[in-house]
């Protein structure tokens, strides 16, 4: 299968200061809120929201914040009403972005996102544009320490995985239908796994290196700007040598 996760991106986020914690606990929390608007409070019977669960813990997220709000969403005491939008575009030389953003306000989160690829030598295209270029899976991700490939490998794919990947130093990666990552997760937790993250993701089928500094340099400070709005969800990218560049 095609389209490798980037492990030094993820590494990148699980290294954040304090503050950037926090607000990746902000992001989750919004996730949380829809998904107890749309299916209810009771993960058992809420399959996108018993996946957030898992997500926040997997970033440390405190049991006590994620508990406080689910009930004020299922109490319907807050007054914003996010809606989910995927953008699409190119990066510096044309590297492929995709961006999912959680917002109250349409107009805003274009306009940012619209800005942030203009600033850095890209451009916002328009819907399917650069999508087709990547395939939608749940992503698990464990540290190899101390664990037993074969029966990791075993294990993951009894529990309805449908890739096993283990070509970085440090930690297996385990794919799965998206539809299935929650139940794959629970079902490896039960088993006595535990993650360093495990979410949806938009893979890339094929990577694009940058071979000179300013494409590069343009390319990082694009990805902070995403990450550091509070409307974008995630980003996802085909830049293939991201862990190649320490500015």
């Amino acid at each position: 299968m095609s389209g490798h996760s980037k492990w030094s991106t993820i590494k990148r986020k699980k290294e954040k200061t304090d503050g950037a914690r926090a607000k990746v606990f902000t992001k989750i929390g919004r996730e949380i809120m829809v998904a107890v608007r749309d299916g209810g409070p009771d993960p058992a019977s809420n399959s996108k929201l018993k996946e957030l669960i898992q997500k926040a813990k997997a970033n440390n997220v405190p049991n006590d914040n994620i508990e406080r709000v689910i009930k004020k969403a299922a109490g319907g005491n807050d007054g914003a009403s996010y809606e989910e939008i995927i953008y699409e575009g190119y990066g510096p030389n044309g590297i492929a972005v995709v961006v999912k953003a959680l917002t109250d306000n349409r107009n805003r989160t274009a306009g940012d996102v619209r800005h942030y690829f203009d600033k850095f030598g890209g451009n916002m295209g328009t819907s399917g544009c650069v999508m087709f270029m990547f395939d939608y899976f749940g992503v698990i991700i464990i540290e190899k320490e101390d664990i037993d490939e074969d029966k990791l490998m075993e294990d993951a794919i009894e529990c309805g995985a449908i890739d096993f990947i283990t070509d970085d130093e440090e930690i297996y990666e385990i794919r799965t239908d998206a539809n299935d990552l929650g139940a794959v997760t629970a079902d490896l937790e039960a088993k006595g796994y535990t993650f360093v993250s495990s979410e949806t993701a938009y893979i890339p089928q094929t990577y694009t290196r940058l071979e000179d500094e300013d494409s590069m340099k343009n390319m990082s400070k694009m990805l902070d700007m995403f990450e550091e709005n509070d409307d974008i969800q995630g980003v996802w990218h085909n830049w293939e040598n991201e862990d190649e560049y320490e500015g």
